[in-house]
Parts: C-alpha cells; sequence; structure tokens
C-alpha cells in the first residue's frame, strides 16, 4: 500500500492553485511509496457522503500550471467546524465534525494533509494540527495579507490586472475629462491597491490603514482640473473606510458562510465626493473577480510550485503543523500558529507607502 497525502484548496480561488497542485504530484511521483489524492471543494469532500476524493497523478496535472482555478474545487463555505445542517423546520445550523472528518481520513490511509489557503484555511489547518491532523500549510491568497511570508501566490496576477485597468481606464478619463474611481479586492489589507496605484501610475490611492477624508480627495482633484479640463484616476480597496467610519459591508444571505460581504465602497465614496464639492463627471469601476480568475503571472506560477514542492518535502520530513513561506527570496517553513498570529497590514510609514507620497499620490489623509 502506498502512502497518500490529500490535498485540499480552501477558500477563495486564486491564480496559481492549478501550479500547486501540479508540483505536490510531480514532486510526490519521485517517491515510489507515495501517491496524491484531492479532496472535492476544500475539506466537504471528505465530508460527503459518498465521499469525493480523487486520483492526482501526472496524467491528471498535465499542462494544468498555466490554467487559473482549481481542477479540485474550493468553497469559503462550510468546512469540519462548522458544517452546515438543515434542521426538521426548514432553519439551518451548524455542526462540528472536526473529529468525525480526522476519523474519515485515516480509513482512507491518507498519511498526511497539504491544505492550500488563506487566513481562514490557515486557521482550520491549525485547529486540525491540533487534534492531532498530520497537516502542513500553503499560504494562498490575492489579499497577500498571510504574516510571516513576505508573498502569496495569486497577488501578483491581481496586481497586474488590476494595474492593466488603471491602464485602460486612464485613456477613457482623459477623454471625458472624468474622475474615474476603481475598486480592488484586499478585505482589510491595501496591498492590491497600493502596489496598482504605484504601478499605474493613479492620482489618489485609498487603502483600508489609512482612514480617507473626502475634502482633503477633492482637494486633490482640483488640482488636477483646469476649467474643466483635466481627469483623475482613484483607486480605493474595498475595505477602505472614512476617518471616523466603519467598512462597507454587507451580511451574507448564503448558508455555511460567515464572512462579511465586502464591495461597492467605491460608489459610496463617488456620493461623499460630490457632497464635498467634487464638480466633474464621476464613474465608478468594481473589478471584483476579474482579479482572481484567468492566467498566473510568471511570478505566481514559480512561487506556486516552488511552494507545492517543499510542502510535499516538509511531508517527507514529517515536519507537520508548518507552513510553508517565502523570506528574503528564500523558500522556508514557519509554524502555522505563528502564520495566524498577526495580520499582514500595509505600514504606515513602509516605504512603498513613502514612495507614492514621493510621487504625489494622495492618500486621502
Amino acid at each position: 500500500m502506498k502512502k497518500r497525502v490529500l490535498v485540499v484548496t480552501g477558500g477563495g480561488d486564486c491564480p496559481g492553485l492549478n501550479a500547486v497542485i501540479r508540483a505536490i504530484v510531480k514532486r510526490a511521483s519521485q517517491e515510489k511509496d507515495w501517491e496524491v489524492v484531492g479532496s472535492i471543494q476544500s475539506f466537504n469532500g471528505v465530508l460527503k457522503e459518498p465521499e469525493e476524493i480523487v486520483i492526482l497523478d501526472k496524467k491528471a496535472v498535465a499542462g494544468i500550471h498555466f490554467r487559473g482555478g482549481t481542477i479540485i474545487g474550493t468553497t469559503n463555505k462550510g468546512g469540519p467546524f462548522a458544517w452546515p445542517v438543515k434542521k426538521e423546520d426548514g432553519t439551518w445550523t451548524t455542526e462540528d465534525r472536526s473529529d468525525k472528518m480526522i476519523e474519515k481520513i485515516k480509513e482512507l490511509g491518507i498519511e498526511a494533509v497539504i491544505s492550500i489557503g488563506g487566513d481562514g484555511s490557515q486557521k482550520i489547518s491549525y485547529e486540525l494540527y491540533k487534534k492531532g491532523l498530520n497537516i502542513v500549510g500553503v499560504p494562498k491568497t490575492i489579499d497577500n495579507d498571510l504574516f510571516s511570508t513576505d508573498y502569496t501566490f495569486g497577488f501578483q496576477t491581481a496586481v497586474q490586472i488590476a494595474t492593466e485597468s488603471v491602464d485602460k481606464l486612464v485613456t477613457t478619463a482623459a477623454s471625458h475629462n472624468r474622475v474615474l474611481i476603481m475598486e480592488v479586492m484586499g478585505r482589510d489589507a491595501g496591498w492590491i491597491a497600493l502596489h496598482s496605484s504605484v504601478g499605474g501610475g493613479a492620482d489618489v490611492c485609498i487603502i483600508p490603514e489609512i482612514p480617507y477624508d473626502p475634502d482633503k480627495i477633492v482637494k486633490r482633484l482640483r488640482e488636477r482640473f483646469d476649467n474643466g479640463k483635466g481627469f483623475a484616476l482613484i483607486v480605493i480597496s474595498e475595505g477602505a473606510k472614512k476617518v471616523g467610519g466603519e467598512v462597507y459591508s454587507r451580511k451574507s444571505s448564503e448558508v455555511g458562510y460567515e464572512n462579511p460581504m465586502l464591495g461597492g465602497v467605491a460608489y459610496k465614496l463617488a456620493d461623499e465626493l460630490k457632497k464635498a464639492g467634487c464638480e466633474e463627471d464621476i464613474r465608478v469601476t468594481v473589478l471584483g473577480h476579474l482579479q482572481r480568475g484567468g492566467t498566473p503571472v510568471a511570478f505566481d506560477r514559480v512561487l506556486a510550485t516552488e511552494f507545492g514542492v517543499k510542502a510535499f518535502e516538509l511531508v517527507l520530513n514529517k515536519e507537520y503543523g508548518k507552513m510553508v513561506s517565502v523570506k528574503n527570496s528564500k523558500i522556508t517553513s514557519v509554524p502555522i500558529e505563528e502564520a495566524i498570529s498577526n495580520y499582514k497590514f500595509v505600514g504606515k510609514n513602509s516605504y512603498l507607502v513613502h514612495t507614492g507620497r514621493s510621487v504625489g499620490i494622495c492618500f486621502g489623509d
């Protein structure tokens, strides 16, 4: 009997997931006594009756490194600690099925699990590790907000998409002498907004870490216009908030989805700018899921491949409870507990913020 390693992809989809899966399989194929299996839609594949488990061999992963998404699916609903259960009266509740899932994993002859996911997924990984599951984490998120790693794969692709979008919006803004507001993802961290603002030459960059003042943004916009001529580009992160305000979000009606749903703050900002005296036409573009789809850029493919190889080697060496990490261009690993102990915010005094200010970007403060 070969030893089995189970691969799961959890949370939002992300360019580079397939490159990680491919790297794990190709590295494992060099070991005669190992095989790789995948759980469909994160741990849900193990929890379902019957299980949805697939064999991942070299044929299954051939040529998938440049494909977006994940061939084994993903989800940010449910999971081992909050499995949705419909009650007799038609309402829903959740149950902790983590012990049952660990038992099923052992019954399937699985030696270890490689969990590819962001902050929420790695918190689940750590709780499962504390319950005795042999597990290794791989950091994945376009938001680049995982502590203890310089980069997460998927981030550079999202930045590339956002930057190209800024480039495209410049031409229409200039043609109509308008203010164009572009909203990007990032949740509570402004990494995508900051990088795409500097890379795309935006005039205003609004990030969660620096609450904004609409009056100060309007003052900056007036400097961009002369007798109705000129244009301006504003990049705003979905988790941005006004000085003294709160994050613009709503609660999901989807069963098993617990995170607040962000998105739409750009429209809120447009209204605030009008009330603050902005006389120019304002248009809003929300990139949304465009940022997390499509073909990963070369940087993310390389990083994802390195992460996949390292993750399987951690399993080989029985270094469980660790997450793969890149530090100062070196692929290493850190305890999962350390990786989730903090949230990686943009530093208000970081050099990239300083760079943005130095080239004339307004941060709304």
